[in-house]
């Protein structure tokens, strides 16, 4: 009967914790900019592409 009551204490525990990090992540504002990076994906950033070399072209006799 008694590890009731542990697992009670471990389960709020734990709940609390959850509670706390979700009240945490609201604060410093990780759900601010929901649509910014599901558009962020649709778009290439020129900076970050790699860069295509022509091959010399070598006249034919």
């Amino acid at each position: 009967m008694t590890i009731i009551l542990y697992l009670l204490v471990v389960s709020l525990t734990i709940a609390a914790g959850g509670l706390w990090f979700f009240m945490w992540s609201l604060r410093s504002g990780q759900y601010d900019d929901l649509d910014g990076a599901a558009n962020r994906i649709l778009f290439d950033d020129a900076a970050d592409a790699p860069i295509k070399k022509k091959a010399p072209t070598q006249a034919i006799p």
